[in-house]
């Protein structure tokens, strides 16, 4: 596959002294140095699973009711909560 690829200048500087190093053309450089990182990596970054841990917050005061969310929000943090 061909495509354009910006490189910073110390990314640059290294792969050209890896060239030199090596004796390998520029392209053999940059897909052997990608495919060592990107095969170190590990496949899955991912830890436990979220759990979302309940609790029971009361009941609601009186004259407050859960099917209007803007007379909650009025409630709890005053005429001006936008």
């Amino acid at each position: 596959m061909r495509t354009t690829l910006t490189l910073d200048e110390d990314v640059a500087r290294r792969l050209k002294a890896e060239m030199r190093r090596s004796g390998k053309r520029f392209r053999q450089v940059v897909n052997d140095c990608l495919r060592a990182a990107l095969s170190d990596r590990p496949r899955s970054t991912a830890g436990p699973p979220f759990v979302v841990k309940t609790r029971d917050l009361g009941a609601l005061r009186p004259g407050l009711t859960l099917d209007n969310v803007g007379a909650l929000l009025e409630a709890a943090e005053g005429p001006l909560h936008r």
